[in-house]
């Protein structure tokens, strides 16, 4: 019994085996981003670049300049302008600029918890290597933080105006006398934040025109197409804010966009020269880039109201060419408040609907003039009309002036015969006026699918799928003198006896035949 007993004892003491628990490692979470890290990683990219004479570089350092210029602070900025910039004339003016910046709050990074993480008590200790200033700079590196301290002082609001102006100012003054190519992205962007304090903070930049056209000029000379195409936009930006539209449909016309300019600036130019062609009454050709701007805008939030900008014109530009935009387009998330009053233009234009359509234009008359699109608008009545007809053109096949004049809200029936005579001139109903018994007659309608239009449709869809694809082929990148390394591999792998014997191969083979 005694035996039993222990053995049943052990049994019930007795555990499943575990196997046993690795260290865990303690989870390092990422480091805030905007710190003098990142900055030094960004600058020594850029250095990297003009050593290697690769401009392509300085371009993905900017792609990752974003966090670093929303979340730059005070203390980040003073200690890169003491490591990079030497004593001079240069570091006195950035100093003097980050003297109006707000003292950075420093945060503790202790938490709760934390000393969990310890093993036997020891933490690890990262020492800092110390900040050893250069007593040289390259151009590009200078220009970039000089850009860094300029846009987080613009953050601070209009309480700095005249210095982010003066200093905006004195870096164009830099980059103009200097000619490198290396410094052609930075270049453009200091012209950006140029126009853009003088807009942000005086209103306008019709002052500064003389100016951007001289640069625009040197630009062009120097062969720098990012300037030459971010210079383009902001006069295009100056003319049309003016509404001096055949000043800027002339110098479209005088000037060529550069192929290499970034997507950001392609896309501005085709909504300026979109926008320059509605009022052209090229409405096609403006359809056309318009939709080519929405389609090629960045979709981060960023860009919202970029493309509401271009969505708004293009539901107008729809509607003069008689189409009507999808619903969906206003009931989008980003769209759905800024476009209700072109919603109810919509609506009016597709009902034919003259009243609503006045009664619309009076209620948001002051958006559609804060938008600039008042003038187009006001084109839309025609459209309405044209509209209501051809509905009326469906409906009856013979319906007199009077009852035309009633439906369309117009003066008399003797405009209203005016204007379905317009309207059979331009091709909007198929239709005939008895002008003795002051009817207007449909005739009978005929099976679209016997017609050209349906090969019409398809050619068009084929052309932009086309063009689609070529932008595509030429937005790749391909490696230099790949071909010729290629070809050059190809001819060493067989001697010259062999392609001679392969030749004489060749022309027997041809005699035989």
């Amino acid at each position: 019994k005694k035996f039993t007993m222990a053995h049943d004892d052990d049994k019930k003491t007795e555990k499943p085996k575990v196997a046993p628990k690795a260290e865990e490692t303690p989870i390092k979470k990422p480091e805030p981003r905007g710190g003098i890290d990142d900055l030094n990683r960004i600058v020594a990219m850029i250095e990297r670049a003009v050593e290697t004479n690769q401009p392509r570089l300085i371009g993905r350092a900017m792609r990752h300049n974003g966090p670093l210029r929303h979340n730059a602070t005070k203390e980040v900025l003073s200690r890169a302008v003491k490591i990079y910039i030497p004593e001079g004339i240069s570091r006195m003016a950035l100093e003097d600029q980050l003297s109006c910046l707000p003292d950075s709050i420093v945060e503790s990074t202790t938490k709760e918890g934390d000393n969990g993480m310890e093993v036997d008590g020891a933490a690890e200790v990262v020492e800092e290597k110390p900040d050893v200033p250069r007593t040289s700079v390259l151009p590009e590196v200078e220009v970039y933080i000089s850009l860094l301290v300029l846009t987080t002082l613009m953050q601070q609001g209009s309480k700095h105006a005249q210095k982010c102006t003066e200093a905006s100012a004195s870096l164009f003054t830099t980059v103009q006398a200097l000619n490198r190519r290396s410094l052609d992205l930075l270049r453009s962007k200091v012209f950006h934040y140029f126009s853009l304090t003088h807009e942000r903070y005086y209103g306008n930049i019709s002052s500064l025109r003389p100016t951007l056209l001289e640069a625009h000029r040197m630009a062009c000379l120097q062969h720098d197409e990012f300037g030459q195409a971010t210079l383009l936009n902001l006069l295009l930006r100056s003319l049309l804010e003016e509404n001096q539209v055949e000043q800027a449909y002339k110098l479209i016309s005088k000037t060529n966009f550069p192929e290499k300019a970034s997507n950001n600036q392609f896309c501005r130019y085709l909504y300026y020269t979109g926008r320059i062609s509605a009022f052209q009454l090229e409405y096609g050709d403006a359809h056309e880039k318009l939709k080519s701007s929405l389609r090629k805008a960045p979709q981060n939030a960023g860009v919202v109201d970029f493309r509401r900008t271009v969505q708004k014109l293009l539901v107008i530009v729809s509607l003069l060419m008689g189409e009507v935009p999808d619903r969906s387009t206003f009931g989008h998330v980003d769209y759905q408040v800024a476009l209700a009053p072109y919603l109810a233009l919509t609506i009016a234009v597709r009902e034919g609907n003259l009243v609503e359509f006045n009664k619309a234009v009076a209620e948001h008359k002051a958006t559609f003039i804060a938008d600039k699109m008042y003038s187009l608008v006001i084109r839309l009545s025609h459209s309405v009309i044209k509209t209501g007809l051809r509905r009326i053109n469906l409906s009856y096949s013979r319906i007199s002036m009077v009852d035309i004049c009633n439906r369309l809200a117009l003066d008399s029936p003797a405009s209203a015969e005016s204007v379905c005579a317009k309207a059979i001139r331009d091709g909007v109903i198929d239709a005939v006026i008895d002008h003795e018994q002051g009817w207007l007659t449909s005739k009978e309608r005929s099976d679209v699918y016997a017609t050209n239009e349906p090969q019409r449709a398809f050619h068009q869809r084929v052309e932009f799928c086309l063009a689609v694809r070529n932008e595509a082929v030429k937005a790749m990148r391909y490696p230099a003198d790949a071909f010729k390394k290629k070809k050059k591999v190809v001819e060493s792998d067989k001697s010259p006896e062999e392609l001679a014997k392969e030749i004489e191969e060749e022309l027997e083979e041809e005699d035989e035949m």
